[in-house]
């Protein structure tokens, strides 16, 4: 279905403000703009989190892949998607800078910053990122809408980082198709039948760490007398709900049983409740 076109009036802003849209963290927040309501150059997707308990809303395709990898990292502790930037703020900046600001049918648009994440890393808590195409980087808009955002990041202390296609690593955006595109991986609960299966497995990978991971899924498959893929297909549904991980960066059709980490999970009680 095709999106409306974009179009706010200073009402309706205010109504966004009024509703906490920007406000709250992990599955309290609520994101700018939804996808439903802006018109996007790519795939617009929402996307459930197991680390946030939400569903997000991302507006392209590189957008997505940043999200993943956010969402897939150990030290993330929470993810804000289309963040909203103080508009009193980027208005002074764009004065003070002579810079273009985005407004529409004579009024000032809020801008915002496709992620504000948070981090347990303590060089580095909470940063910034606004992902884009590198051709978009060719129309001057968008470079000043950018330049007011570095600034406005700058001004907060926070630390703004502009990802591209370019950064993004072949190999680990392969894993992440493989990753997520198996049906269900964004259900939001985890069920007693996945957390039965995760023990199962997980007893079986440890009696064979050399064992490449595709061969001993096939293997666990035989010896349970289940069709061929099915833990392979769990596995994937395992990630997703952080029972399982692995380094991203390694090919997944190259990973070993050693390779993969199995976390603590108990089959009793709150099944959301997984072990660091």
């Amino acid at each position: 279905m095709a999106k409306s076109k974009y179009v706010l009036t200073e009402k309706q802003i205010v109504k966004r403000i009024k509703e906490g849209r920007g406000a709250g963290r992990l599955s309290r927040y609520k994101p700018w703009l939804y996808v439903n309501e802006v018109p996007s150059t790519g795939r617009s997707q929402r996307i459930y989190s197991h680390l946030t308990g939400r569903i997000h809303h991302v507006l392209s395709d590189l957008e997505f892949a940043v999200f993943l990898l956010l969402d897939h990292s150990a030290a993330i502790t929470d993810i804000r998607e289309q963040f909203p930037l103080n508009r009193d703020d980027t208005l002074n900046i764009s004065k003070e800078g002579q810079l273009w600001h985005p407004s529409q049918g004579g009024v000032n648009l809020v801008m915002s910053s496709d992620f504000l994440v948070n981090s347990s890393s303590k060089i580095q808590p909470k940063f910034a990122i606004q992902a884009k195409y590198t051709k978009d980087l060719k129309d001057p808009r968008t470079v000043e809408k950018l330049e007011i955002e570095r600034r406005y990041w700058l001004l907060k202390k926070i630390p703004w980082f502009l990802v591209t296609e370019k950064e993004i690593d072949s190999v680990i955006v392969s894993n992440i198709e493989w990753l997520y595109g198996v049906k269900g991986f964004f259900d939001e609960v985890i069920t007693d039948d996945l957390l039965l299966t995760f023990e199962h497995i997980s007893a079986y990978f440890v009696q064979h760490p050399e064992r490449k991971l595709v061969d001993l899924c096939k293997a666990f498959d035989r010896a349970y007398q289940q069709e061929l893929g099915q833990s392979l297909y769990d596995i994937r549904l395992m990630c997703a709900a952080r029972l399982v991980t692995f380094d991203i960066r390694l090919p997944f059709h190259s990973l070993k049983a050693m390779d993969i980490v199995f976390r603590k999970v108990s089959l009793f009680g709150d099944r959301h409740n997984v072990a660091s």
